[in-house]
């Protein structure tokens, strides 16, 4: 399958992994709005709506950057509505804005705590709501519709949640909501399911941050090819799955990661947060192995 044609709605898409995911659709000639909020340049984070409508045009792609606060009901609709008066319809929801603040209770403001259930959770509702209609109508027409949300696996353990509570919370709602959706949308043949990286990914907003190293991290493209083989997956049976990108990508015969660290072939590379950490163990044995087994078990 391919994503030619296909009509993407990406949140956060004007830098780091939206764009990348958006990229990766465009190589396919994929249609893609971009919602992002940045319309003007930023020089701590580089990129606006329209240089990534560029770059997706320059891959081979259709673009339409909209300018959109995903906290904004109003917003959300027009841009919706924008985005099918350009393209005729909707088939791929990619929820991937999030706000960021690993920070205790104590140390979390109220407009930082706001910010993020604002974003992560109710921003991807809204979204992913007023699309929904456009979803069915791609399910009749046999388009393959999927809803992907960049959110972590559900696995309540209290390590997760006990240094950053707030954003803890505000990621997991939107874990949640792909468990909700995975039930709600199945009659009509829509796929919901959230993708998480096994590593830290380089990005303009961690690196912002500054609580992570960048040398030990992995270019957003890793999440772009997780999310494009996802997303040519038949939505009609699969859905409902938590994924993250190494692992996918290795049970679908992908064998080589060397060239998606920031230093190619570096495999001291630092787990993400909510990754299970047998999981992690099990990646880096074949990190020092070098293996090129298909049926490398997981």
């Amino acid at each position: 399958m391919t994503l030619n044609n296909k009509v993407l709605v990406i949140s956060g898409a004007s830098r780091g992994i939206g764009l990348a995911i958006a990229l990766r659709a465009a190589k396919d000639g994929g249609c893609i709005a971009v919602l992002a909020k940045t319309d003007k340049p930023n020089p701590k984070l580089p990129g606006t709506i329209y240089t990534a409508a560029q770059e997706i045009e320059r891959a081979g792609g259709k673009a339409l950057p909209l300018k959109c606060d995903i906290r904004d009901e109003e917003a959300v609709k027009n841009a919706i509505q924008k985005v099918v008066d350009t393209f005729g319809g909707i088939d791929i929801v990619v929820n991937n804005a999030s706000a960021l603040s690993l920070a205790n209770t104590q140390e979390t403001t109220f407009k930082k705590y706001t910010l993020m259930h604002e974003i992560n959770s109710r921003g991807t509702w809204l979204v992913t709501k007023y699309a929904i209609p456009y979803l069915i109508e791609s399910g009749r027409k046999n388009r393959n519709p999927h809803i992907l949300n960049i959110s972590p696996p559900l696995d309540f353990q209290k390590d997760w949640f006990s240094n950053h509570v707030a954003y803890s919370i505000a990621k997991y709602n939107m874990s949640l909501l792909i468990l909700g959706w995975e039930g709600e949308l199945k009659e009509y043949g829509i796929a919901a399911n959230a993708l998480w990286p096994l590593t830290i990914i380089s990005t303009a907003a961690l690196q912002v941050l500054g609580q992570y190293t960048d040398t030990k991290s992995r270019t957003p493209e890793i999440m772009a090819d997780a999310a494009h083989l996802i997303l040519n997956k038949n939505s009609k049976e699969f859905s409902g799955n938590f994924l993250i990108d190494e692992a996918i990508l290795r049970e679908n015969g992908q064998t080589k990661f060397d060239h998606y660290s920031v230093i190619p072939g570096n495999i001291d590379l630092q787990e993400d947060l909510f990754v299970d950490k047998k999981l992690c163990d099990k990646m880096r044995v074949l990190w020092k192995e070098g293996s090129h087994k298909k049926d490398s078990k997981l």
